[in-house]
Protein backbone atom coordinates (compact mmCIF):
# COMPACT_ATOMS: atom_id res chain seq x y z
CA UNK A 1 0.00 0.00 0.00
CA UNK A 2 1.58 3.44 -1.06
CA UNK A 3 1.07 5.13 1.90
CA UNK A 4 1.96 8.85 0.05
CA UNK A 5 -1.01 7.81 -2.07
CA UNK A 6 -3.51 7.48 1.01
CA UNK A 7 -2.08 10.53 2.76
CA UNK A 8 -2.91 12.69 -0.05
CA UNK A 9 -6.34 11.03 -0.43
CA UNK A 10 -6.93 11.49 2.90
CA UNK A 11 -6.00 14.77 2.98
CA UNK A 12 -8.55 15.76 0.44
CA UNK A 13 -11.28 13.28 2.75
CA UNK A 14 -10.46 15.41 6.07
CA UNK A 15 -11.29 18.44 4.69
CA UNK A 16 -13.76 18.00 2.07
CA UNK A 17 -15.35 15.26 3.54
CA UNK A 18 -15.14 12.84 0.41
CA UNK A 19 -15.44 13.66 -2.85
CA UNK A 20 -18.80 11.81 -4.16
CA UNK A 21 -20.57 11.82 -0.91
CA UNK A 22 -23.87 13.45 -1.28
CA UNK A 23 -26.26 14.21 1.77
CA UNK A 24 -29.68 15.44 2.71
CA UNK A 25 -31.24 16.01 5.88
CA UNK A 26 -33.91 13.84 7.28
CA UNK A 27 -34.88 14.13 11.02
CA UNK A 28 -36.64 17.46 11.13
CA UNK A 29 -36.37 17.60 7.31
CA UNK A 30 -35.82 20.70 5.78
CA UNK A 31 -38.06 22.11 3.18
CA UNK A 32 -37.18 23.51 -0.04
CA UNK A 33 -38.75 26.78 1.67
CA UNK A 34 -36.47 26.75 4.32
CA UNK A 35 -33.04 26.07 2.75
CA UNK A 36 -33.98 29.16 0.55
CA UNK A 37 -35.31 31.05 3.00
CA UNK A 38 -31.42 30.05 5.00
CA UNK A 39 -29.74 31.01 1.83
CA UNK A 40 -30.88 34.33 2.02
CA UNK A 41 -28.83 34.44 4.69
CA UNK A 42 -25.45 33.34 3.40
CA UNK A 43 -22.71 36.21 3.41
CA UNK A 44 -19.23 36.20 1.68
CA UNK A 45 -16.18 35.51 3.24
CA UNK A 46 -13.39 33.65 3.80
CA UNK A 47 -11.42 31.68 7.46
CA UNK A 48 -8.44 30.19 8.00
CA UNK A 49 -6.79 27.28 9.64
CA UNK A 50 -3.95 25.94 10.84
CA UNK A 51 -3.44 22.28 10.50
CA UNK A 52 -1.34 20.03 12.84
CA UNK A 53 -0.63 16.59 13.72
CA UNK A 54 1.18 15.79 16.53
CA UNK A 55 0.59 19.55 18.03
CA UNK A 56 3.03 20.83 14.84
CA UNK A 57 1.71 22.90 12.18
CA UNK A 58 1.87 20.79 9.36
CA UNK A 59 0.16 22.94 6.77
CA UNK A 60 -2.60 25.64 6.14
CA UNK A 61 -6.18 25.56 5.03
CA UNK A 62 -9.08 28.28 4.15
CA UNK A 63 -12.54 27.98 3.38
CA UNK A 64 -14.27 30.95 1.20
CA UNK A 65 -17.70 31.57 0.51
CA UNK A 66 -18.65 33.84 -2.41
CA UNK A 67 -22.36 34.88 -3.13
CA UNK A 68 -23.72 35.94 -6.59
CA UNK A 69 -27.45 36.84 -7.54
CA UNK A 70 -27.96 33.53 -8.86
CA UNK A 71 -25.01 31.50 -7.07
CA UNK A 72 -22.85 30.79 -4.39
CA UNK A 73 -19.78 29.57 -4.59
CA UNK A 74 -17.69 27.56 -1.94
CA UNK A 75 -13.96 27.07 -2.26
CA UNK A 76 -11.79 25.04 0.03
CA UNK A 77 -8.31 24.74 0.12
CA UNK A 78 -5.49 22.73 2.32
CA UNK A 79 -2.00 21.96 1.66
CA UNK A 80 0.07 19.89 4.31
CA UNK A 81 3.63 18.88 4.62
CA UNK A 82 3.97 15.28 6.15
CA UNK A 83 7.19 12.82 6.25
CA UNK A 84 6.12 9.34 4.98
CA UNK A 85 8.33 6.13 4.35
CA UNK A 86 11.50 8.69 5.28
CA UNK A 87 10.39 11.66 2.61
CA UNK A 88 8.79 14.86 2.76
CA UNK A 89 5.63 15.05 0.94
CA UNK A 90 3.66 18.03 0.54
CA UNK A 91 -0.22 17.57 -0.59
CA UNK A 92 -2.69 19.57 -1.81
CA UNK A 93 -6.14 19.49 -2.11
CA UNK A 94 -8.95 21.63 -3.69
CA UNK A 95 -12.79 21.85 -3.70
CA UNK A 96 -15.05 23.89 -5.63
CA UNK A 97 -18.89 23.65 -5.10
CA UNK A 98 -21.50 25.79 -6.49
CA UNK A 99 -24.65 25.81 -5.72
CA UNK A 100 -28.00 28.09 -6.31
CA UNK A 101 -29.56 30.45 -4.19
CA UNK A 102 -32.09 27.86 -2.64
CA UNK A 103 -28.57 25.75 -1.83
CA UNK A 104 -29.22 23.33 -4.21
CA UNK A 105 -25.57 21.95 -5.69
CA UNK A 106 -25.08 22.75 -9.45
CA UNK A 107 -21.34 21.32 -9.65
CA UNK A 108 -18.38 20.19 -8.11
CA UNK A 109 -14.78 20.22 -8.97
CA UNK A 110 -11.84 18.48 -6.52
CA UNK A 111 -8.59 17.75 -6.60
CA UNK A 112 -5.80 16.17 -4.69
CA UNK A 113 -2.51 16.67 -6.05
CA UNK A 114 0.94 14.99 -3.98
CA UNK A 115 4.14 13.68 -5.32
CA UNK A 116 2.14 12.59 -8.25
CA UNK A 117 0.38 13.92 -10.76
CA UNK A 118 -3.17 15.39 -9.64
CA UNK A 119 -6.25 12.98 -9.50
CA UNK A 120 -9.33 15.22 -10.32
CA UNK A 121 -12.93 14.41 -10.03
CA UNK A 122 -16.00 16.62 -11.56
CA UNK A 123 -19.53 16.33 -10.73
CA UNK A 124 -22.64 18.31 -12.06
CA UNK A 125 -26.02 17.74 -10.50
CA UNK A 126 -28.89 17.14 -13.68
CA UNK A 127 -32.56 18.25 -12.51
CA UNK A 128 -32.13 16.66 -9.11
CA UNK A 129 -32.48 13.14 -10.41
CA UNK A 130 -28.83 12.34 -11.53
CA UNK A 131 -25.53 13.09 -10.44
CA UNK A 132 -23.00 12.76 -13.54
CA UNK A 133 -19.31 12.00 -11.60
CA UNK A 134 -16.64 12.06 -13.73
CA UNK A 135 -12.93 10.97 -12.23
CA UNK A 136 -9.78 11.75 -14.48
CA UNK A 137 -6.94 9.40 -12.95
CA UNK A 138 -3.34 9.73 -13.40
CA UNK A 139 -2.50 9.81 -16.95
CA UNK A 140 -2.52 6.89 -19.11
CA UNK A 141 -5.33 5.59 -16.91
CA UNK A 142 -8.79 6.27 -18.48
CA UNK A 143 -11.30 8.43 -16.92
CA UNK A 144 -14.11 6.63 -14.91
CA UNK A 145 -17.51 8.26 -15.33
CA UNK A 146 -20.55 7.43 -13.29
CA UNK A 147 -24.18 8.61 -13.38
CA UNK A 148 -26.00 7.89 -10.20
CA UNK A 149 -29.87 8.47 -9.46
CA UNK A 150 -30.53 10.96 -7.12
CA UNK A 151 -33.84 11.36 -4.76
CA UNK A 152 -34.01 14.84 -4.42
CA UNK A 153 -31.61 17.98 -4.27
CA UNK A 154 -28.36 16.75 -2.89
CA UNK A 155 -25.18 18.93 -1.06
CA UNK A 156 -21.63 17.80 -0.30
CA UNK A 157 -20.42 17.23 3.37
CA UNK A 158 -18.58 20.41 2.69
CA UNK A 159 -22.12 22.27 3.09
CA UNK A 160 -23.25 20.61 5.94
CA UNK A 161 -22.34 22.96 8.80
CA UNK A 162 -23.87 25.96 6.58
CA UNK A 163 -26.97 24.29 6.31
CA UNK A 164 -27.21 23.30 9.69
CA UNK A 165 -26.40 26.72 11.48
CA UNK A 166 -28.40 28.80 8.82
CA UNK A 167 -31.99 26.87 9.34
CA UNK A 168 -32.10 27.02 13.02
CA UNK A 169 -29.57 27.45 15.59
CA UNK A 170 -28.43 24.45 16.68
CA UNK A 171 -29.16 22.65 20.02
CA UNK A 172 -27.69 19.75 22.04
CA UNK A 173 -29.32 16.74 21.61
CA UNK A 174 -30.64 17.24 18.05
CA UNK A 175 -29.73 14.64 15.21
CA UNK A 176 -29.50 14.28 11.29
CA UNK A 177 -29.74 10.99 9.04
CA UNK A 178 -28.01 11.91 6.65
CA UNK A 179 -27.27 9.55 3.54
CA UNK A 180 -23.72 9.54 2.83
CA UNK A 181 -22.62 8.37 -0.93
CA UNK A 182 -20.07 5.14 0.20
CA UNK A 183 -17.34 5.94 -2.85
CA UNK A 184 -16.32 2.66 -2.04
CA UNK A 185 -19.75 1.06 -2.61
CA UNK A 186 -21.23 3.56 -4.92
CA UNK A 187 -24.30 3.43 -2.79
CA UNK A 188 -25.76 5.65 -0.47
CA UNK A 189 -25.53 5.03 3.30
CA UNK A 190 -27.26 6.56 6.17
CA UNK A 191 -25.00 7.87 8.82
CA UNK A 192 -26.71 9.61 12.05
CA UNK A 193 -25.12 13.39 12.80
CA UNK A 194 -25.59 14.44 16.18
CA UNK A 195 -25.08 17.94 18.23
CA UNK A 196 -23.63 16.34 21.19
CA UNK A 197 -22.36 19.90 23.06
CA UNK A 198 -21.87 23.25 23.05
CA UNK A 199 -18.94 25.83 24.17
CA UNK A 200 -17.80 29.30 23.23
CA UNK A 201 -14.12 29.42 21.60
CA UNK A 202 -11.51 32.51 21.96
CA UNK A 203 -10.75 33.28 18.59
CA UNK A 204 -8.08 36.63 16.87
CA UNK A 205 -9.74 38.60 14.82
CA UNK A 206 -6.79 39.90 13.36
CA UNK A 207 -2.65 39.87 13.58
CA UNK A 208 0.50 41.65 14.47
CA UNK A 209 3.94 40.75 13.59
CA UNK A 210 6.40 40.27 15.81
CA UNK A 211 9.70 41.51 14.79
CA UNK A 212 11.65 39.81 17.14
CA UNK A 213 10.56 36.30 16.98
CA UNK A 214 10.12 37.04 13.00
CA UNK A 215 6.39 35.64 13.41
CA UNK A 216 2.88 36.85 13.20
CA UNK A 217 0.96 36.80 16.40
CA UNK A 218 -3.07 36.89 16.73
CA UNK A 219 -4.25 39.86 18.53
CA UNK A 220 -8.52 41.28 19.01
CA UNK A 221 -9.97 38.53 20.70
CA UNK A 222 -13.43 37.83 20.12
CA UNK A 223 -15.62 34.88 21.80
CA UNK A 224 -17.55 32.34 19.05
CA UNK A 225 -20.31 30.10 20.40
CA UNK A 226 -20.04 26.97 18.50
CA UNK A 227 -21.81 23.51 18.62
CA UNK A 228 -19.91 19.80 18.49
CA UNK A 229 -21.25 18.00 15.17
CA UNK A 230 -20.07 13.81 15.84
CA UNK A 231 -20.69 11.15 13.28
CA UNK A 232 -22.06 7.90 14.00
CA UNK A 233 -19.17 4.43 12.87
CA UNK A 234 -16.15 6.48 12.95
CA UNK A 235 -17.04 8.45 9.84
CA UNK A 236 -16.54 11.53 8.51
CA UNK A 237 -15.05 14.65 11.37
CA UNK A 238 -16.52 15.53 14.06
CA UNK A 239 -16.62 19.34 13.93
CA UNK A 240 -17.15 22.57 16.05
CA UNK A 241 -19.21 24.82 14.32
CA UNK A 242 -20.72 28.25 14.75
CA UNK A 243 -23.50 30.10 14.14
CA UNK A 244 -22.57 30.79 10.52
CA UNK A 245 -21.88 27.26 9.84
CA UNK A 246 -18.14 28.06 10.01
CA UNK A 247 -15.60 25.17 11.13
CA UNK A 248 -14.08 26.52 14.34
CA UNK A 249 -12.13 23.70 15.55
CA UNK A 250 -11.93 20.31 13.89
CA UNK A 251 -10.17 16.86 14.66
CA UNK A 252 -10.41 14.28 11.68
CA UNK A 253 -7.72 12.19 9.79
CA UNK A 254 -5.12 12.26 12.02
CA UNK A 255 -5.15 16.51 11.62
CA UNK A 256 -6.54 19.14 13.97
CA UNK A 257 -8.17 22.01 12.18
CA UNK A 258 -7.92 25.62 14.54
CA UNK A 259 -9.21 28.82 13.14
CA UNK A 260 -6.54 31.82 13.01
CA UNK A 261 -5.73 34.59 11.18
CA UNK A 262 -4.36 34.27 7.71
CA UNK A 263 -1.14 35.62 8.62
CA UNK A 264 -0.89 33.43 11.66
CA UNK A 265 -1.74 30.57 9.40
CA UNK A 266 -0.21 30.93 6.77
CA UNK A 267 2.89 32.94 7.06
CA UNK A 268 4.22 31.46 10.07
CA UNK A 269 3.74 28.02 8.76
CA UNK A 270 5.17 29.15 5.36
CA UNK A 271 8.13 30.39 7.40
CA UNK A 272 8.96 26.96 9.33
CA UNK A 273 8.15 25.18 6.08
CA UNK A 274 10.77 27.13 4.56
CA UNK A 275 13.31 26.18 7.40
CA UNK A 276 12.49 22.67 7.19
CA UNK A 277 12.97 22.78 3.47
CA UNK A 278 17.10 23.78 4.38
CA UNK A 279 17.46 20.70 6.47
CA UNK A 280 18.08 17.28 5.30
CA UNK A 281 15.06 14.87 4.95
CA UNK A 282 14.33 13.00 8.11
CA UNK A 283 14.60 9.38 8.18
CA UNK A 284 12.35 6.83 9.65
CA UNK A 285 13.95 5.82 12.96
CA UNK A 286 14.95 2.71 13.41
CA UNK A 287 13.55 2.00 16.73
CA UNK A 288 9.92 2.83 15.64
CA UNK A 289 7.23 0.00 15.86
CA UNK A 290 5.18 1.11 12.86
CA UNK A 291 7.66 1.56 9.69
CA UNK A 292 5.53 4.35 7.24
CA UNK A 293 6.43 2.36 4.19
CA UNK A 294 5.40 -1.05 2.41
CA UNK A 295 7.08 -4.46 3.38
CA UNK A 296 8.64 -4.20 -0.56
CA UNK A 297 9.61 -0.92 -0.77
CA UNK A 298 11.80 -2.10 2.56
CA UNK A 299 12.69 -4.94 0.38
CA UNK A 300 11.18 -7.45 3.13
CA UNK A 301 9.39 -10.86 2.94
CA UNK A 302 7.04 -12.52 4.84
CA UNK A 303 7.84 -16.05 5.82
CA UNK A 304 4.02 -17.09 6.01
CA UNK A 305 4.02 -19.31 9.15
CA UNK A 306 2.37 -17.70 11.84
CA UNK A 307 -0.96 -18.95 12.77
CA UNK A 308 -1.53 -16.80 15.53
CA UNK A 309 -1.02 -13.47 16.50
CA UNK A 310 -1.66 -11.27 19.73
CA UNK A 311 -1.18 -7.34 20.51
CA UNK A 312 -1.90 -4.34 22.14
CA UNK A 313 -3.27 -1.39 20.58
CA UNK A 314 -2.85 1.93 22.05
CA UNK A 315 -2.61 5.50 21.21
CA UNK A 316 -5.32 5.92 18.74
CA UNK A 317 -9.36 5.73 18.92
CA UNK A 318 -10.34 2.42 17.66
CA UNK A 319 -13.67 3.34 16.90
CA UNK A 320 -14.55 2.81 12.66
CA UNK A 321 -12.05 0.68 12.11
CA UNK A 322 -12.47 -3.00 10.70
CA UNK A 323 -10.47 -4.75 13.55
CA UNK A 324 -13.10 -6.90 15.18
CA UNK A 325 -14.67 -10.23 13.03
CA UNK A 326 -13.60 -12.95 11.20
CA UNK A 327 -10.13 -14.13 11.91
CA UNK A 328 -9.45 -11.06 13.77
CA UNK A 329 -10.55 -10.91 17.89
CA UNK A 330 -10.74 -7.34 19.47
CA UNK A 331 -11.58 -7.45 23.21
CA UNK A 332 -10.76 -3.74 24.81
CA UNK A 333 -7.88 -2.87 23.34
CA UNK A 334 -6.16 -6.41 23.03
CA UNK A 335 -6.11 -7.71 19.57
CA UNK A 336 -6.08 -11.58 18.44
CA UNK A 337 -5.36 -12.59 14.60
CA UNK A 338 -6.04 -16.21 13.95
CA UNK A 339 -5.09 -17.95 10.59
CA UNK A 340 -7.93 -20.05 9.01
CA UNK A 341 -7.92 -23.38 9.19
CA UNK A 342 -8.70 -25.57 6.48
CA UNK A 343 -12.79 -25.95 7.26
CA UNK A 344 -12.67 -22.07 6.86
CA UNK A 345 -11.56 -22.64 3.42
CA UNK A 346 -14.85 -25.09 1.87
CA UNK A 347 -16.96 -22.63 0.20
CA UNK A 348 -20.60 -23.08 0.53
CA UNK A 349 -21.76 -21.80 -2.51
CA UNK A 350 -21.16 -22.12 -6.20
CA UNK A 351 -19.90 -18.91 -7.92
CA UNK A 352 -22.45 -16.05 -8.40
CA UNK A 353 -23.58 -15.10 -11.85
CA UNK A 354 -25.73 -13.06 -13.58
CA UNK A 355 -28.69 -10.89 -12.11
CA UNK A 356 -27.88 -12.22 -8.38
CA UNK A 357 -24.20 -10.06 -8.44
CA UNK A 358 -26.66 -7.21 -8.41
CA UNK A 359 -27.61 -8.47 -4.79
CA UNK A 360 -23.99 -7.81 -3.13
CA UNK A 361 -21.31 -4.97 -3.35
CA UNK A 362 -18.65 -6.77 -3.01
CA UNK A 363 -19.64 -8.65 -6.72
CA UNK A 364 -19.78 -5.04 -8.16
CA UNK A 365 -17.50 -2.62 -10.11
CA UNK A 366 -15.73 0.60 -8.36
CA UNK A 367 -13.69 3.18 -10.32
CA UNK A 368 -10.30 1.57 -10.85
CA UNK A 369 -11.93 -1.57 -10.70
CA UNK A 370 -13.20 -3.08 -14.47
CA UNK A 371 -14.83 -5.88 -13.80
CA UNK A 372 -16.68 -5.83 -17.05
CA UNK A 373 -13.82 -5.05 -19.49
CA UNK A 374 -13.69 -7.61 -21.68
CA UNK A 375 -10.12 -8.92 -20.90
CA UNK A 376 -10.67 -8.88 -17.48
CA UNK A 377 -13.66 -11.26 -18.29
CA UNK A 378 -12.03 -13.09 -20.78
CA UNK A 379 -9.20 -13.78 -17.85
CA UNK A 380 -11.65 -14.97 -15.05
CA UNK A 381 -13.44 -17.28 -17.59
CA UNK A 382 -9.76 -18.87 -18.47
CA UNK A 383 -8.66 -19.71 -14.32
CA UNK A 384 -12.22 -20.98 -13.70
CA UNK A 385 -12.32 -23.24 -16.91
CA UNK A 386 -13.47 -26.93 -16.28
CA UNK A 387 -14.31 -26.30 -12.33
CA UNK A 388 -17.01 -24.36 -10.13
CA UNK A 389 -15.23 -24.50 -6.87
CA UNK A 390 -14.77 -21.22 -5.74
CA UNK A 391 -11.79 -22.43 -3.56
CA UNK A 392 -9.92 -23.57 -7.05
CA UNK A 393 -10.86 -20.46 -8.80
CA UNK A 394 -9.38 -18.54 -6.11
CA UNK A 395 -6.22 -19.89 -5.53
CA UNK A 396 -6.13 -19.62 -9.38
CA UNK A 397 -6.30 -16.56 -9.54
CA UNK A 398 -4.12 -16.11 -7.02
CA UNK A 399 -1.52 -18.00 -8.37
CA UNK A 400 -1.95 -16.33 -11.45
CA UNK A 401 -1.41 -13.01 -9.74
CA UNK A 402 1.36 -14.22 -7.70
CA UNK A 403 3.28 -15.18 -10.36
CA UNK A 404 2.42 -12.55 -13.14
CA UNK A 405 2.65 -9.49 -11.48
CA UNK A 406 6.60 -7.92 -10.64
CA UNK A 407 6.91 -6.78 -7.37
CA UNK A 408 7.84 -3.19 -7.68
CA UNK A 409 7.05 0.16 -5.93
CA UNK A 410 4.76 1.99 -7.99
CA UNK A 411 3.54 6.19 -7.64
CA UNK A 412 -0.13 6.03 -8.76
CA UNK A 413 -4.07 5.11 -8.15
CA UNK A 414 -4.21 1.51 -9.24
CA UNK A 415 -6.57 0.45 -12.21
CA UNK A 416 -7.15 -3.35 -12.31
CA UNK A 417 -6.97 -2.98 -16.21
CA UNK A 418 -4.05 -0.93 -15.91
CA UNK A 419 -2.35 -3.63 -13.74
CA UNK A 420 -3.12 -6.41 -15.89
CA UNK A 421 -1.59 -4.68 -19.11
CA UNK A 422 2.03 -3.03 -17.41
CA UNK A 423 2.16 -6.16 -15.12
CA UNK A 424 4.14 -4.08 -12.22
CA UNK A 425 3.24 -3.05 -8.65
CA UNK A 426 3.32 -2.71 -4.94
CA UNK A 427 0.61 -4.67 -2.81
CA UNK A 428 -2.31 -2.40 -4.28
CA UNK A 429 -1.93 -3.11 -7.65
CA UNK A 430 -1.61 -7.00 -6.93
CA UNK A 431 -4.66 -6.50 -4.20
CA UNK A 432 -6.63 -4.43 -6.93
CA UNK A 433 -6.20 -7.38 -9.80
CA UNK A 434 -6.85 -9.98 -7.88
CA UNK A 435 -10.14 -8.62 -6.34
CA UNK A 436 -11.59 -7.72 -10.07
CA UNK A 437 -10.76 -10.84 -11.32
CA UNK A 438 -12.30 -12.74 -8.51
CA UNK A 439 -15.49 -10.74 -8.79
CA UNK A 440 -15.11 -10.75 -12.54
CA UNK A 441 -15.13 -15.04 -12.28
CA UNK A 442 -18.23 -14.45 -9.54
CA UNK A 443 -16.55 -15.04 -6.08
CA UNK A 444 -17.22 -11.97 -3.22
CA UNK A 445 -14.24 -10.22 -3.08
CA UNK A 446 -13.32 -7.20 -1.11
CA UNK A 447 -9.86 -5.30 -0.65
CA UNK A 448 -8.42 -4.87 3.13
CA UNK A 449 -5.39 -2.66 4.25
CA UNK A 450 -3.90 -2.80 7.37
CA UNK A 451 0.18 -3.90 8.73
CA UNK A 452 1.98 -6.70 8.31
CA UNK A 453 4.38 -7.65 11.40
CA UNK A 454 7.76 -9.19 9.99
CA UNK A 455 11.37 -9.05 12.12
CA UNK A 456 9.49 -6.78 15.35
CA UNK A 457 8.60 -4.20 12.92
CA UNK A 458 5.22 -3.80 11.28
CA UNK A 459 4.98 -2.65 7.89
CA UNK A 460 1.97 -1.38 5.78
CA UNK A 461 0.20 -3.82 3.71
CA UNK A 462 -2.88 -4.01 1.17
CA UNK A 463 -4.05 -7.11 0.68
CA UNK A 464 -7.71 -8.99 -0.57
CA UNK A 465 -10.37 -10.71 1.18
CA UNK A 466 -12.18 -13.89 -0.67
CA UNK A 467 -15.71 -15.19 0.17
CA UNK A 468 -15.18 -19.26 0.73
CA UNK A 469 -17.11 -20.35 3.69
CA UNK A 470 -16.11 -17.01 5.25
CA UNK A 471 -14.26 -14.09 4.47
CA UNK A 472 -10.91 -15.90 4.29
CA UNK A 473 -7.72 -13.20 3.88
CA UNK A 474 -4.94 -14.37 0.90
CA UNK A 475 -1.83 -12.55 -0.53
CA UNK A 476 -0.69 -12.76 -3.87
CA UNK A 477 1.82 -10.29 -3.18
CA UNK A 478 3.66 -12.80 -0.51
CA UNK A 479 2.22 -15.88 -2.35
CA UNK A 480 0.15 -16.90 0.63
CA UNK A 481 -3.07 -19.03 0.61
CA UNK A 482 -4.86 -18.32 2.85
CA UNK A 483 -2.82 -15.32 4.72
CA UNK A 484 -0.58 -15.70 8.08
CA UNK A 485 -1.56 -14.22 11.21
CA UNK A 486 0.94 -11.91 10.76
CA UNK A 487 -1.42 -9.54 8.50
CA UNK A 488 -3.81 -6.70 11.07
CA UNK A 489 -6.86 -6.02 9.24
CA UNK A 490 -7.78 -2.37 9.85
CA UNK A 491 -9.96 -1.31 7.25
CA UNK A 492 -11.85 -2.91 4.32
CA UNK A 493 -12.81 -0.89 0.88
CA UNK A 494 -10.92 0.92 -1.82
CA UNK A 495 -9.16 4.12 -1.05
CA UNK A 496 -12.20 6.34 0.39
CA UNK A 497 -11.34 3.62 3.51
CA UNK A 498 -8.03 3.52 3.06
CA UNK A 499 -7.66 7.16 3.79
CA UNK A 500 -8.70 6.63 7.37
CA UNK A 501 -5.16 4.72 7.92
CA UNK A 502 -3.47 8.01 7.85
CA UNK A 503 -5.19 9.28 11.32
CA UNK A 504 -2.26 6.22 12.69
CA UNK A 505 0.84 7.16 11.45
CA UNK A 506 2.38 8.89 14.41
CA UNK A 507 0.34 7.86 16.74
CA UNK A 508 -0.53 3.83 17.12
CA UNK A 509 1.34 2.15 19.19
CA UNK A 510 1.62 -1.53 19.23
CA UNK A 511 2.68 -4.18 21.72
CA UNK A 512 3.37 -7.74 20.95
CA UNK A 513 2.04 -9.92 23.39
CA UNK A 514 2.39 -13.08 21.98
CA UNK A 515 2.32 -15.29 18.54
CA UNK A 516 2.49 -19.09 17.55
Amino acid sequence: MKVRVIAAVAIAAAWAGGVAMMVRREVYKPHVERLAEAALRVTPGAVFYAVLQGGKQVGFASSTVDTAATLIEQREYLVADMVVGGKPVRATARTNVQLTRTLRMRTFDASVEADQAPVRVQGEVLGDTVLNVVVNPVPGQPADTQRLALGGPVLLPTLIPLAVALEATPRVGASYVLPLFDQTAMAPRDVRIRVVAETSFVVNDSSVFDSTSGLWTGVLPVTVKAWRLETERGLGADSWVDEQGRVVQSRQMGFELRRMPYEVAFENWRRESDVTAAKPAATTARNRDIIEATAIASNRRLRGDMNELRARLSGVPLKGLDLDGGRQSLRGDTLVVTRERNEAMAPLYFPIRGYQRGNRPELRGEPFMEIEHPEIVALAERLSERTRDPRIIAQRIHNWVRDSIKKEVTVGIPSALHVLHTRVGDCNEHTQLYVALARAAGLPARVVTGLVYLDGKFYYHAWPEVMLRGWVAVDPTFGQFPADAAHLRFVTGGLGRQAELLRLVGNLQIKVIGTR
